[in-house]
């Protein structure tokens, strides 16, 4: 990547900040907070520049950030504050205060009216180095707070403008929620660590709305409008993308030149089917613990199917129980709790190192099933063919000591039938040994989203509450009938 210094660094839906402004407004702030006594800050903001320079005014003050997506409930969002000893809010104009008494005063960032909220709190003890709490839901739905150093983050950041240097990136667009770690520093901090531009639109003009709610149109849109030269998409993002320019004769614009595919495993056959219709897709793997991306594929060391080889910055390795386990830019600790970091971070994941290096991710160690037969299948990989398939936007496996796997499915479109979900079910039991084939299955009864109860608010399925909505037609059914519920 490369732009010079008066180049634009922040692209936003009403404003162009050019990269000594970008400096110069992040000083400012900086000096702000810190003259208002600010310690922890919490971040409530769409997507746009008034968000980047928040970011990089506490890192700059050397202040500890909270970002917080705008799609967690009111609960998660109490949960968070007090977890992390919040002392100041920065939130848009007109959202409710979120602490009686507590003090405003105005703000007006980038040309956004937004407010400063302020609360004496007792402070929280974090662990050392902490300069941002990331909050990442795991199979329950309160948050749990991953604290990250600068210095780890910054790791990551220049790791990956090492490795994409060859493509000379100019232009991102972000399309996800800069809260996402994963978008936060392989779409904002590395671009603009290299002299690039981040094109920061609030997430309805990229289509996507909540957690999980997608309309590739407006993304295809967003794309042509701005010709960017990297995105990074949730692999149902890439899976819906894909479909709707197969179905209207479209391709994605010649401009870009990497689209990663991160959050979840992507698989080979929807990399492929991506790259058909110009989507120069290339899958990653990173986690929270380790501040976000530790391997990539990169044209010219590719190899669809696996998570690349490890960046600059990371070590993997893979433990006596199969487990993969990493190091090099680790987090400081999770928030309240004691215990120390190791040299070595267990990632839960599966996985192994092929010959070339490629790190191979198989799915997560406790999701791992046995069947009745004794066979162990991560249900993660079978997952990942059954989303290959045209028509499938989710699934998830069942199997646990029965005799044979179950799956439920949510379709990308509604009218999509029912034969086309038995058709693609069958597609992909043509990819896998038969005792990771899926011999019945049913269509979801509601969407994997927060609000329905079916996904946690980062967008992965709660699995227990899946299987208890749908066990009747799961267990029920005689073997090889396929189920679909209205």
């Amino acid at each position: 990547m490369s732009a010079a210094r008066s180049s634009p660094a922040l692209l936003g839906l009403h404003s162009v900040i050019t990269h000594p402004e970008l400096d110069h407004a992040t000083r400012a702030l900086a000096e702000q907070f810190v003259a208002s006594g600010t310690r922890v800050l919490a971040n409530l903001l769409d997507n746009g520049p008034a968000w980047v320079i928040a970011d990089r005014a506490v890192s700059l003050a050397g202040l500890v950030h909270v970002p917080l997506p705008v799609f967690f409930t009111p609960s998660q969002i109490g949960h968070a504050l007090q977890a992390a000893g919040v002392d100041t809010l920065l939130a848009a104009n007109g959202i409710p205060m979120p602490w009686p008494g507590a003090s405003s005063q105005p703000l007006q960032l980038a040309g956004s009216e937004l407010v400063l909220h302020h609360r004496a709190v007792e402070p929280v003890s974090l662990p050392l180095h902490t300069g941002k709490i990331t909050f990442t839901s795991g199979t329950t739905g309160t948050p749990k707070g991953v604290c990250l150093s600068d210095s780890a983050m910054q790791q990551v950041a220049t790791s990956l403008g090492k490795a994409l240097a060859p493509l000379a990136i100019e232009r991102h667009l972000c399309a996800l929620p800069l809260p996402v770690l994963l978008e936060n520093i392989a779409g904002v901090l590395a671009p603009l660590s290299q002299g690039a531009a981040c094109i920061v639109l609030p997430l309805e003009q990229v289509g996507l709305s909540g957690s999980s709610r997608f309309d590739p149109a407006r993304l295809q849109a967003a794309v042509l409008a701005h010709r960017p030269n990297s995105m990074i998409l949730l692999p149902q993002m890439l899976r819906a993308w894909t479909l709707w320019l197969q179905h209207t004769g479209q391709r994605a614009p010649a401009s870009l030149r990497m689209v990663a595919g991160g959050g979840a495993a992507v698989g080979a056959a929807t990399l492929l089917a991506a790259r058909a219709v110009g989507i120069p897709a290339f899958e990653g793997y990173g986690l929270s613990e380790g501040a976000s991306v530790q391997t990539l594929n990169l044209p010219g060391a590719d190899r669809p199917g696996s998570a690349g080889r490890p960046l600059p910055h990371s070590r993997v390795r893979v433990n006596a129980q199969g487990e993969l386990e990493i190091a090099g830019s680790l987090m400081t600790g999770y928030l309240g709790a004691a215990e120390a970091v190791p040299a070595w971070w267990p990632t839960g994941d599966l996985g192994h190192i092929d010959g070339d290096g490629f790190v191979h991710v198989m799915g997560r160690s406790k999701h791992l099933l046995i069947t009745a037969y004794g066979r162990n299948v991560s249900p993660e990989w079978v997952e990942t063919s059954l989303c290959a398939q045209a028509g499938v936007a989710q699934a998830v496996v069942f199997g646990d000591a029965q005799p044979a796997l179950s799956a439920v499915l949510w379709p990308l479109f509604p009218e999509i039938a029912d034969a086309q979900l038995q058709a693609t079910v069958d597609a992909a039991n043509q990819t896998l040994p038969d005792y990771a084939r899926v011999v019945r299955w049913v269509r979801a009864r509601a969407a994997f989203q927060p609000d329905t109860g079916l996904s946690t608010a980062n967008g992965r399925p709660q699995r227990n509450a899946i299987e208890a909505l749908h066990a009747d037609a799961l267990f029920e059914t005689p073997a090889g009938t396929p189920t679909a519920v209205a």
